[in-house]
């Protein structure tokens, strides 16, 4: 279930945040490590 969380979380954020394509991707993947990385959805 968190990493079901964690994408859906990313997702929203790369929405929000991209300019395109590339960007809501670029962007997704890094909010997808950066929520992975310091354990937030656990």
């Amino acid at each position: 279930m968190s990493k079901l969380l964690r994408g859906a979380v990313a997702g929203v954020g790369a929405w929000k945040l991209g300019g395109g394509v590339i960007g809501t991707v670029l962007i997704f993947i890094l909010l997808w490590m950066v929520l992975g990385n310091f354990d937030i959805f656990r």
